[in-house]
């Protein structure tokens, strides 16, 4: 196998495997490093990419197989696991408060979330690539080391977003904790609550967004009660007023700038 079709079934597997850690149940990311915590999924793949004798030396059927799986998985991992969530709500919300249906088109604003959201995750795509993927690829390090560290550097993002009180209330409804240090917190437990926390986020930052933009909207609709015009549609009017705001403020490169800002740990 020439090394670059290597390397996407090592990816591939790296994916696969850590999809295992979560559906491992209870077991977190330090617990899959061990044999003991890797669960039978991860103990499936390991034997499928030994098989031959040869590591990695996968049929092309079985590769197509794996890489099918992880393109499967890599959107969900991509919208819950990441700051795409908090990103594209705020940008949804910043439509509606200008008052435009269909511009930017919501292809558009999902490729800019995207774009921001490799911006934000780019300190921790790099640390990935570095401690697990590239060692894995070259047979440096197991595949078990390469998804605990693959683990680890997700698992630290969302504890760094994620708060405390959300934390608790899924802890509580598992029946598990208290937990002594961040560490120790099970991805079952980390994921939705990081999805919880992200979707309070993304609507604080949007109520702060829509409240001048309603000031505009409030006035328009006040002069025009008052000049008798009834008929005639406050949006309308509102929406260049609006428009030419956002523009004289650089509403974009503030929005974008404060979305970067208002994560830590990326």
């Amino acid at each position: 196998m020439t090394r670059p079709a290597r390397s996407l079934v090592h990816l591939a597997l790296l994916g696969l495997g850590f999809v295992a850690l979560f559906a491992a149940g209870g077991a977190n990311a330090q617990a899959v490093a061990t044999p003991e915590g890797a669960g039978t999924l991860f103990g499936g793949l390991k034997a499928l990419a030994e098989a031959g004798g040869d590591k990695g030396a996968l049929s092309l059927s079985l590769q197509v197989l794996l890489l099918m799986s992880l393109l499967t998985v890599l959107p969900s991992v991509v919208l819950m696991m990441t700051a795409f969530l908090r990103i594209v709500i705020v940008l949804a919300i910043l439509r509606q408060a200008l008052g435009l249906q269909q511009a930017p088109p919501n292809q558009l604003l999902v490729g800019l979330a995207l774009f921001m959201t490799f911006f934000v995750m780019q300190p921790s795509v790099s640390r990935i690539n570095a401690e697990a993927v590239q060692p894995w690829a070259s047979d440096s390090i197991p595949a078990e080391v390469a998804i605990a560290r693959t683990g680890d550097v997700l698992h630290g993002f969302m504890m760094a977003n994620t708060r405390e009180s959300d934390l608790k209330l899924f802890a509580d409804m598992a029946g598990s904790g208290p937990f002594a240090t961040p560490d120790e917190v099970p991805m079952r437990i980390l994921m939705p609550a990081f999805a919880t926390s992200e979707l309070k986020t993304a609507f604080q930052i949007g109520v702060l967004l829509f409240l001048p933009f309603l000031v505009i909207d409030l006035v328009v609709a006040s002069v025009l009660m008052a000049l008798g015009m009834m008929m005639v549609s406050p949006i309308m009017i509102a929406l260049p007023f609006k428009l030419m705001l956002f523009v004289a403020v650089d509403g974009w490169s503030l929005v974008m700038s404060s979305l970067a800002a208002s994560f830590a740990g990326g």
